[in-house]
């Protein structure tokens, strides 16, 4: 318990006794001060009693010491100890009153108790205080630890809440709630994901206070981590802030989570390199020693239907209509991100999405970052591949947004597989590669396979690409047209459309059919094709397609 002048008054040794403020005896005690400055205020620093004999005032001026002890109040001193014998025999009533009046306890110093004895007094018990305090924190420490150690970060939280007198929460990179002690408290640590993603938005080790009105406790949110970005979070909600041993308490359980996440970025790390050597083995279509290096880590993803998901960062806009060119396939398992961080790193943040995702829901995952690719195995229909499109859809739905300004900065882009098995790995990763190719000349942040292989490939003609192609065929055609030497663009459209039947096409154009003859001839001679290859007359009909789009 912290020194407060209750304390002293009871202290036998000094024989103080109160001369007003009585309700004010249980103020905690900073220090003891000696002044007879007419005005010692400049040199307070607030929570002292200040001891005085009344050597430079004039301690029976009623107008001089309410303005004195108002000062005094004002600057926070929480007591006054006037010594009798000394310049006055007995208190002054005008000091009496005034302190009366502020609140400001008095107390009386007898002639035979010497200043020097209070402020002994007041240092030794401090330091009592002071050493309780560190006693309590070394063993609070040793208690985490040993819950750290045996029980793991939820029975270190419920070791620190029983500390603190309070609860503990802990939060994952996404912003989640991984733990919570006692149990009531995850309701309440789950409405301060907001604070929690602001205080990771700020370099480690960073921290911030949540209270006020309307919160029903005080709550410090507190950053683990070592890198760049935080990994997790500690929220420690109590009644009044806390103090020197619940502090001690506190930093502990930092330190000890820490660790914890430190050495789970090392496993993490070492998982990755052993994803990157499953999945090597099964896009070679090698499935049993990719069960075998798997083991135990991811062996249950393999048993299963997986998704493959492959996912890009690209530069702004441009970048997403860049075409294929440089599209090719790589080699998974390069040395390339490692997946942490969020802000600017669109990999990391879905890495974490995905992750967190399958970590709640106790599925495995395969994450292997690739350089600027990430190759994510994730169950069908289970909670990761449900977190990418939901987070994917966000995405979608922010860039969509009028407000939003097309810049430079690195977005993402996602091809996701039709489910599979092991043997089909390959195939998968092909597929997820193709969706990945179409969402990046369409704009979009996700492509499954199913929408490719689904539904019409009319929609694929949009692709300017294709558009150029189809100009560059047609263009002849209606050069020709535009001089009003016949509409042979027309003409083409209407006996492609009838499979090369005469009598059908001349009707649907109302001409004879030996004019749409000449006229076919005519578009013969322009391209230089013949329309009896199928080739020519496939690629035609896709140019007038491509056309009519627009």
């Amino acid at each position: 318990m912290p020194l407060t002048l209750a304390s002293l008054v009871h202290h036998s040794a000094l024989k103080l006794t109160v001369r007003a403020g009585e309700d004010r005896l249980d103020v905690p005690v900073r220090w003891a001060h000696v002044s007879e400055l007419a005005d010692p205020v400049p040199y307070m620093e607030g929570g002292e009693l200040l001891l005085i004999t009344a050597l430079k005032l004039d301690a029976e001026d009623r107008e001089a010491m309410r303005r004195y002890v108002k000062r005094l109040a004002g600057a926070g001193v929480v007591g006054l100890g006037f010594a009798v014998g000394v310049n006055y025999e007995q208190t002054p009533a005008a000091l009496v009153d005034a302190c009366a009046e502020e609140g400001l306890p008095l107390l009386e110093v007898p002639r035979r108790t010497p200043f020097l004895a209070i402020s002994k007094a007041v240092s030794a018990a401090i330091a009592a205080d002071q050493y309780r305090a560190v006693t309590a924190g070394f063993a609070a420490q040793r208690e985490l630890t040993k819950q750290a150690l045996g029980a793991g970060p939820e029975g270190l939280l419920g070791a620190l809440a029983a500390q603190v007198d309070g609860w503990a929460a802990l939060y994952d990179a996404s912003g989640a709630v991984v733990a919570a002690a006692p149990e009531w408290a995850g309701r309440r640590a789950a409405r301060l994901t907001a604070d929690v993603e602001r205080l990771r938005e700020r370099p480690a080790p960073a921290s911030s206070v949540v209270g006020g009105p309307e919160h029903e406790d005080r709550v410090e949110l507190h950053s683990l981590g070592t890198g760049r970005r935080p990994r997790a979070a500690l929220a420690v909600g109590t009644a009044a802030p806390l103090g020197t041993a619940e502090r001690y308490a506190v930093h502990s359980a930092i330190a000890l989570l820490t660790l914890t996440t430190e050495r789970s970025r090392s496993l993490h790390a070492a998982e990755q390199r052993i994803g990157a050597a499953v999945l090597r083995m099964l896009l070679a279509g090698e499935p049993d020693h990719a069960r075998a290096v798997a083991g135990d880590l991811y062996g249950g993803l393999l048993d299963a239907p997986f998704r493959v998901i492959v996912a890009e960062a690209v530069s702004g806009p441009a970048a997403r209509t860049h075409g294929d060119a440089q599209g090719h396939a790589r080699t998974p398992g390069g040395a390339g991100r490692t997946g942490a961080g969020t802000g600017g790193d669109p990999l990391g943040a879905l890495t974490e999405t995905v992750e967190s995702a399958a970590a709640r829901s106790g599925e495995a995952v395969l994450v292997v970052p690739e350089g600027e690719r990430l190759v994510v195995l994730a169950a069908d229909g289970g909670a990761a591949v449900a977190a990418c499109t939901r987070y994917a859809a966000a995405l979608e739905a922010a860039r969509a947004a009028p407000e939003q300004a097309a810049g430079d900065e690195e977005e993402l882009v996602v091809g996701l597989s039709a489910p599979a098995g092991p043997i089909a790995a390959a195939t998968a990763y092909k597929q997820a590669e193709q969706a990945l190719s179409v969402a990046r000349r369409r704009g979009r942040v996700l492509v499954e396979h199913e929408q490719l292989a689904a539904g019409s490939v009319l929609p694929l003609l949009a692709d300017d690409a294709v558009k150029a192609f189809a100009d560059g065929l047609l263009r002849a055609l209606r050069e020709h047209d535009a001089t009003g030497r016949g509409d042979l663009v027309a003409s083409l459209r209407a006996w492609l459309s009838r499979h090369g039947q005469w009598d059908a096409a001349a009707a649907d154009l109302g001409v004879h059919r030996h004019t749409l003859r000449y006229r076919m001839r005519r578009v013969e001679e322009i391209l230089g094709r013949s329309l009896d290859d199928p080739d020519v007359r496939m690629e035609l009909w896709l140019a007038l397609k491509a056309t009519s789009t627009e």
